[in-house]
C-alpha cells in the first residue's frame, strides 16, 4: 500500500515538472502570433480605460509626480545587468497594459499594486489607485557607467516606443505599426495590449520582449530584441493580421518634432537659435545614393514620398550636436537620439514617406517617416540603431548644416537664399583627388538665381551658396544639390519649399 501511494506521488511530481517544464519552453513568438491570428478572426474591442477619474484628470505636472518605488524593481536580486520597472496609468496613458514574466518555471503576470508607487505631490492616494493595470514598463542597464543602470528601453501609449544609448536624453520614438497617417479619413492608433518579457539571465547582454498588438483594423505579433550600448538597437520582428483593408500602411514608423531650425527661422521672439529633436531625413538607397532631406515645420500639411526598391535604410537624424545651437538648459536637445532603421533582407517595392505636420510649439510630435510597401505585407524584420556618438552616414562627404536667409549685402529680388555645407574624408587631401564640382538642379517651378561653391576650411569641407526664386508661390519647389569630386559623390541635399 505504501509502494503505491509513493508510486503515485511520484507521478504527480513527474507530471508536474513536466507540465512545468512544457509551460517553460515554451513561451515564443508563436504563441504572441496564435493570440494575434485569434484576435484578428473575432471583431475589434475598445479597451475599457484602465484609470478612474482621478487619474484621468491629472495634468503632465501631477502624473509626472507619480514615483515608482525602487525597491519595487524587479530582477534587482538576479545578478543581471538589467531590472525592470512600470508606468503608472493617468493622464494620457489611460488604457490597460497586461505585463508578464517569461521565467524558467514558465509564464507569471505581473500583477499591479500601489504600493509599486509614491504619491506624494500627485493630488492622489494609494487607495484610489487599487485595481489598476499598468500604462507600460521601462528597462535599465548600465550604458554611461558600470556601476549605475540607466533607462536604455521604454514602452508607454498606444504601439510607441524608445531607446537610448550612451550620453543620450529621450527626443524621438518608434511605433510598432502606422495605419492611415496623414489622410482626411484619419489616422487610426494601434496599440501593444500585452507584453511579455524573458527574465534575463545574469550574464546577458540582450533582453527578448514579445509583444501584442491590436487596433480596429489590424492585429500583430511582434518580437523586440534589445542591446543596450552606444548604439543602442532593437531588433524588430513582426506578423501582421489584417481585419480589414488599409489605404495606407506604415512600416517601422519613426515619430519625432521639429519646431524651428537653423534652415527655418523662428516666427515668434525665442531666444534659442533651434529647437527640434530630430533636423533631416535621411535615406540610404539600394543602388548606393544617399539623400537627405532638412524637416520644416511647414505652414500647411506637407506629405513627400521617395520612391525605393529594397531601400538599405533611412532615419530621422539629429545631426546639430553642439549645446550652442539649442540654448535650452531643460531639454538637452544635442542628446536627442537619431533613429536609423535597416530593413532585414529585401522590402521590394514601395516608398517612404515624410509626414511634416505644422506646430504652433514644441510639445508636438509634427514629423513622421515610414515605409510603405507596393505589395502586401505580411511578415517585417528590421533593426532600429539609437545613434549619437557613431551615427550612419555616407562614407565620402554628408550635409553638415543647412542655413537660411540672405546674408548681406541682400538682394532685393525676391529669391530664398540657403547655405548648405558640406563635410566629409571626400574633402580631407587638398586638391590632390581634382576640383569640386556642385551639381545644382530643381524642378519646373524652381528659378535658380545664384549659385556658387567654396571651400569652407572651418569644418575642412565645402559650402554651397544658393539664391532660388519659385516661379509660382502657390506651388511647392523641389531642389537637389550635390557635389562630385572624381569618382567620388556626396550625399545629395533634397530640399522642399513649401507653398506659401
Amino acid at each position: 500500500m505504501k509502494s503505491r501511494v509513493y508510486l503515485h506521488a511520484l507521478a504527480m511530481a513527474l507530471g508536474a515538472l513536466t507540465l512545468a517544464a512544457s509551460n517553460a519552453h515554451a513561451f515564443a513568438f508563436k504563441d504572441v502570433d496564435a493570440r494575434a491570428e485569434q484576435r484578428a478572426s473575432a471583431g475589434f474591442k475598445p479597451p475599457e480605460p484602465v484609470a478612474p477619474a482621478p487619474f484621468r484628470d491629472l495634468d503632465e505636472t501631477h502624473y509626472h509626480a507619480i514615483h515608482f518605488q525602487p525597491k519595487a524593481t524587479y530582477w534587482q536580486s538576479a545578478k543581471t545587468n538589467f531590472t525592470l520597472q512600470f508606468f503608472h496609468p493617468g493622464w494620457r496613458f489611460i488604457d490597460p497594459v497586461k505585463l508578464n514574466e517569461i521565467t524558467p518555471a514558465g509564464v507569471k503576470e505581473i500583477v499591479f499594486s500601489p504600493s509599486m508607487f509614491d504619491y506624494d505631490g500627485s493630488g492622489v492616494n494609494a487607495d484610489s489607485a487599487k485595481g489598476l493595470s499598468f500604462a507600460g514598463f521601462r528597462i535599465h542597464y548600465p550604458v554611461n557607467s558600470p556601476d549605475k543602470k540607466d533607462e536604455v528601453l521604454s514602452f508607454l501609449g498606444a504601439s510607441y516606443f524608445r531607446a537610448l544609448g550612451k550620453e543620450q536624453a529621450y527626443g524621438l520614438s518608434a511605433r510598432g505599426l502606422a495605419i492611415d497617417t496623414a489622410l482626411s479619413s484619419g489616422e487610426e492608433f494601434p496599440r501593444f495590449v500585452e507584453f511579455w518579457i524573458q527574465r534575463p539571465k545574469p550574464k546577458a547582454t540582450s533582453l527578448t520582449i514579445y509583444g501584442l498588438l491590436d487596433s480596429p483594423r489590424a492585429t500583430g505579433a511582434y518580437e523586440f530584441t534589445l542591446k543596450p550600448g552606444v548604439d543602442t538597437t532593437v531588433h524588430v520582428r513582426a506578423r501582421l493580421h489584417m481585419r480589414d483593408k488599409v489605404a495606407k500602411l506604415g512600416i517601422a514608423p519613426l515619430t519625432s518634432m521639429f519646431f524651428f531650425g537653423s534652415n527655418q527661422h523662428a516666427t515668434h521672439d525665442d531666444y534659442r537659435p533651434e529647437i527640434h529633436d530630430s533636423d533631416g531625413l535621411s535615406i540610404h538607397g539600394s543602388n548606393g545614393e544617399w539623400l537627405w532631406r532638412p524637416l520644416v515645420n511647414p505652414k500647411h500639411l506637407l506629405v513627400t514620398s521617395f520612391a525605393q526598391t529594397d531601400p538599405s535604410g533611412y532615419g530621422l537624424m539629429q545631426r546639430t550636436r553642439d549645446f550652442n545651437r539649442y540654448e535650452d538648459l531643460t531639454t538637452p536637445y544635442e542628446a536627442h537620439p537619431s533613429a536609423w532603421v535597416e530593413p532585414d533582407g529585401k522590402w521590394g517595392e514601395g516608398r517612404i514617406e515624410l509626414v511634416e505636420i505644422p506646430s504652433p510649439d514644441e510639445t508636438n510630435d509634427n514629423i513622421s517617416a515610414f515605409w510603405v510597401s507596393k505589395e502586401p505585407v505580411t511578415d517585417i524584420a528590421y533593426t532600429l540603431h539609437w545613434q549619437k556618438d557613431v551615427e550612419t552616414h555616407p562614407t565620402s562627404a554628408w550635409v553638415m548644416q543647412t542655413l537660411s536667409g540672405q546674408g548681406f549685402p541682400a538682394k532685393q529680388d525676391g529669391a530664398m537664399g540657403f547655405v548648405i555645407d558640406f563635410t566629409g574624408p571626400m574633402f580631407g587631401d587638398g586638391a590632390a583627388s581634382g576640383p569640386v564640382e556642385a551639381q545644382v538642379s530643381g524642378d519646373a517651378n524652381a528659378n535658380i538665381v545664384e549659385q556658387k561653391a567654396v571651400a569652407n576650411p572651418e569644418i575642412d569641407g565645402w559650402r554651397v551658396l544658393l539664391r532660388v526664386k519659385p516661379k509660382d508661390d502657390k506651388k511647392s519647389t523641389e531642389l537637389r544639390v550635390a557635389l562630385r569630386r572624381g569618382e567620388q559623390s556626396s550625399e545629395t541635399w533634397s530640399y522642399v519649399i513649401p507653398p506659401e
